[in-house]
Formats: structure tokens, C-alpha cells, sequence
């Protein structure tokens, strides 16, 4: 057996010592006692260390999911979009229906209202204080083809007018003759004209309530009212024309009629 000193320079002699006990000391760490106690300083460091090799904090898995999970977040985003936008386009399609609804009603209620301008008039309507009101009367078209509108005149009378009556349609007093130098003509009554509604002159006898206690027979008054002529005999109607003739106050007569375009 020979001499590790007399033979090995000291130097090498230092470095084998303590490549030695490097070699001594991780055999050891590396091995359980043999009375099962360790060394808490060690096995925590050696704990940790083999936990960072076998789980790394990133992990080609990790990536993995990750990765999954932002694709998962983004088809999501798109399908949210989409339901977004498909209401959205609902919603766009549902308001331009209500507009054009509302467009359809306008119009209609417009025509309605071009409608009654055209087969209506202003006329005075006399009311049960023995007020005369103006309102807007409705007349009906009697000529057929929507080519008539209503149209009101004002005239003393006489009225130098030739009325008459179709046979072929009862109750019909048209505009036969206008006089040139007549009244009607200087009104503007136009032969061909149909007499729609006049204005008509009634008396009755008004008795107050005091005389009605005294016994008394009351007092004539004269009204005028808006007549209309729509199915009534020739006779009638001619009557109730020079019946404006007891206006007390000597107003003209008026005329409602139905004239072509």
C-alpha cells in the first residue's frame, strides 16, 4: 500500500480530497438514512427542485389550453356578434315596415282629406238658440266617375234659373237655363249644375213661458235654416228657394251644388 502523500503532488492530492467529498456527499443526499430522519433543509430544497423539473411553469400544455381557451373566446365574440347583428338587422327591417305603414296612413288619411275637401262645404247651420254657426257639411257625390266636387253660391233672388228634374233619376233638380243678366249668372251658377242643399226660410210661433202662464198665443219668428234637397220633389225644392224671400234681415240665398270638373 502506497502513500497518497509520499507519491501524489499536494495540489492533485487537494483536488482529489475534495472531488472525494463532493462524491461522499451526494451519495448520501441522494440516499434515505438508514433511520428514516431527514434533514428538512435538504428534502425542501431537493422538494422544490423536483417539482421545478417535472412542472415546469410553461409547459407545452399549458400553451395548449390557453391556446384553446382564446380560440373558445373568440367563437364566442363572433357568435355574439352575429346574434347582435342579426337582431340589429330585425330591428332595422321591423322600423322601416312601421314607417311605411305609417307613410300608407298618412297617405290614405290624406286622400280621405282631399276626399272630404272636395265633397263637403261651409255652410250656416242654424243651431237650437237660434244661433247660425258655420260647419263643414259632408254631401255625398251624386254623379258618378269622382270627376264632381261640391261648391257653395250666394245670391239675391230672383235667381233667373230653369230648374228641372231627370226623369231617369227621381229626386234630382239640376241647373236646366241660367238667364245671362241674372242674378244666378253674376253668382256663378253654371247649367248642368246639381242642386245639392238651399238655404230655406220657416215661420212659427214662439211662445214665451210667460205668456204661456197668461194664456197668450205668442209671436211669429221667421228662421232660416240649411235645407237639403237630395230626393226631394221639384216642387219642393222650388219652394223652399222663394221661401228666403221672408228672410227678415233680407240675407241671400245660398245654394250647395254639385258641379262637374
Amino acid at each position: 500500500m502506497f502513500s497518497l502523500v509520499s507519491t501524489t503532488p499536494w495540489y492533485l492530492a487537494l483536488v482529489l480530497l475534495v472531488f472525494s467529498n463532493a462524491v461522499i456527499k451526494a451519495s448520501a443526499f441522494s440516499r434515505p438514512p438508514a433511520n428514516g430522519v431527514v434533514n428538512c433543509q435538504h428534502a425542501s430544497s431537493a422538494g422544490i427542485t423536483h417539482r421545478q423539473l417535472n412542472h415546469p411553469l410553461f409547459s407545452s400544455n399549458n400553451n395548449d389550453d390557453t391556446a384553446n381557451l382564446l380560440e373558445k373566446a373568440r367563437r364566442l365574440r363572433q357568435e355574439v356578434s352575429a346574434i347582435e347583428s342579426t337582431k340589429m338587422e330585425k330591428q332595422q327591417v321591423k322600423d322601416a315596415e312601421e314607417r311605411a305603414r305609417q307613410a300608407e296612413e298618412r297617405e290614405a288619411q290624406k286622400q280621405k282629406d282631399k276626399q272630404r275637401m272636395r265633397y263637403s262645404a261651409e255652410v250656416p247651420i242654424l243651431k237650437d238658440m237660434g244661433d247660425e254657426i258655420m260647419e263643414r257639411v259632408d254631401f255625398p257625390p251624386r254623379l258618378k266617375g269622382g270627376k264632381s266636387r261640391i261648391v257653395t253660391i250666394q245670391a239675391p233672388l230672383p235667381l233667373g234659373l230653369v230648374l228641372g228634374e231627370d226623369a231617369s233619376m227621381p229626386g234630382l233638380t239640376s241647373v236646366d237655363e241660367v238667364a245671362p243678366d241674372g242674378n244666378g249668372a253674376s253668382a256663378d251658377i253654371k247649367q248642368g249644375d246639381i242642386v245639392r242643399a238651399v238655404t230655406a226660410c220657416q215661420t212659427t210661433m214662439e211662445t214665451p213661458t210667460w205668456q204661456l202662464i197668461a194664456g197668450g198665443i205668442g209671436q211669429p219668428k221667421t228662421k232660416r235654416f240649411i235645407y237639403s234637397v237630395d230626393g226631394r220633389p221639384l216642387e219642393e225644392v222650388l219652394d223652399a228657394i222663394g221661401s228666403n224671400r221672408m228672410d227678415v234681415q233680407g240675407r241671400d240665398a245660398w245654394l250647395v251644388l254639385e258641379r262637374m270638373d
